[in-house]
């Protein structure tokens, strides 16, 4: 795909696609839970669709109705699958589901595709195989594929090295049905939907600094689930006014503490971002986002503890700053090397090749800001993010940008290219 930058601005408003982790967990906790659970707004994309699809395998009634889901949920009795369960390229699907998985008396196996199976699973396998499931696959159990028996699983409490909120929510929902106490301790707050989600879904959570702990045994109720707007959807518009100009509005935002820290770094760095009419949406927090231009920005450090909250967004955040003035720096990061891609390798190649001066290190990069980039040819490795952010950036460079693999933003937002355009015209 051919990108000719620099644009001139954009204005309007927009609704981004609904956020991809609540999405998720409400297909989950629906099918789990005792009774109807009616989700609404419920976003449709190729890493949804993974989750939705897994838990039809497993017996769950599912009536899709536009962007609405009826689910009858199982009461965490599901049915053996006849066939291996394809969390396609969903990291969020395959680790949530090897929770539910391990708390069920029959055979399973979960696979993924060639970039999700190089991802690594014994962070979630180790604890399970812990409280009592077995699981084995490649390497130990380090990589997809896994084959799962699970049954009589035992509370435990669990230290996780990484804060990583799939890691948490699979211990949770597998505790649900263990016996005793399953307690979760992090070394920073990862995101908390899971957290939310179960107490609208009627189960008490406890929750004692960087601990979270529930009590086996307990019942969850169907109920309903509105999807909010996904905030790392919409930091991609936010980024693209605050490098061209204009001003946009976007709708109907996610803007949970434990997600929104890319909208408070670039207020840091300068950037005109407001919260109108913020408002409580099933448990969640949720703003219209109000962006105007403010000028150029000026470059931030983004420290380990802050990366949890945005850890999605820096990729985006890597390109505002290499138009920023003065330097950026981004410690903390090492967790974006096992995402869909190696995000820090490519997002550094990526910007050099534009002109940007980045500095790649270990855990994240150094970023002297430019006064401009170029079009250059980007290699996108099949990732979403990477996709989208150099799409931003192209269209704010100066001359003609490529982009290898556009098609990969569908994995969360089958129409980006389409409301780009729209707020452009």
């Amino acid at each position: 795909m051919r990108i000719e930058g620099p644009v001139k601005g954009v204005k309007g408003r927009i609704r981004v696609p609904s956020d991809k982790s609540i999405s998720h967990r409400a297909v989950i906790l629906g099918s789990v839970a005792k009774g109807k659970t009616v989700v609404k707004r419920w976003l449709r994309s190729l890493d949804t669709l993974a989750t939705l699809e897994i838990f039809k395998k497993l017996g769950t009634n599912v009536k899709e109705r536009g962007d609405e889901l009826l689910i009858e949920g199982r009461d965490f009795s599901f049915e053996e699958p006849q066939n291996v369960l394809d969390a396609k390229n969903s990291g969020t699907t395959a680790r949530i589901t090897l929770g539910v998985l391990a708390t069920q008396p029959f055979f399973s196996v979960i696979t993924g595709d060639e970039s999700l199976r190089r991802r690594p699973m014994g962070r979630v396998a180790k604890p399970l195989k812990a409280m009592g499931a077995f699981i084995d696959g490649r390497e130990e159990g380090e990589k997809l594929p896994l084959a799962v028996r699970g049954g009589r699983l035992k509370g435990m409490e669990f230290f996780s090295e990484k804060a990583s909120a799939q890691v948490k929510s699979a211990l949770l929902l597998a505790g649900l049905r263990a016996e005793g106490i399953t307690k979760v301790t992090e070394p920073l707050k990862s995101r908390d939907h899971t957290e939310r989600m179960l107490r609208a879904f009627g189960v008490k959570v406890q929750e004692e600094g960087l601990t979270v702990s529930v009590e086996g045994g307990q019942t969850l109720e169907g109920t309903e689930v509105l999807c909010p707007g996904d905030p790392s959807s919409a930091s991609f518009f936010v980024a693209l006014c605050l490098l061209s100009g204009g001003e946009v509005l976007i709708e109907e935002v996610l803007v949970n503490p434990t997600r929104d820290g890319f909208f408070r770094k670039v207020r840091e760095m300068g950037a005109d971002i407001r919260y109108e009419n913020l408002r409580e949406v099933s448990g969640e927090p949720v703003a219209d986002l109000y962006v105007r231009y403010s000028g150029r920005l000026r470059g931030v450090e983004v420290n380990p503890e802050e990366v949890p909250s945005m850890i999605d967004e820096i990729p985006i955040l890597a390109v505002l700053m290499a138009l920023s003035e003065g330097t950026s720096v981004v410690r903390g990061a090492e967790e974006l090397r096992v995402k869909e891609s190696d995000r820090i390798r490519a997002v550094v190649e990526n910007l050099r090749s534009m002109g940007a001066r980045i500095e790649e290190t270990e855990d994240g990069f150094v970023v002297e800001g430019v006064e401009n980039l170029k079009g250059s040819h980007i290699k996108t490795y099949s990732d979403h993010r990477i996709a989208m952010a150099f799409t931003v950036a192209g269209l704010v460079a100066v001359g003609e940008t490529t982009i290898d693999d556009p098609d990969c933003v569908s994995v969360s937002y089958p129409s980006f290219f389409e409301d780009i355009r729209r707020l452009i015209s």
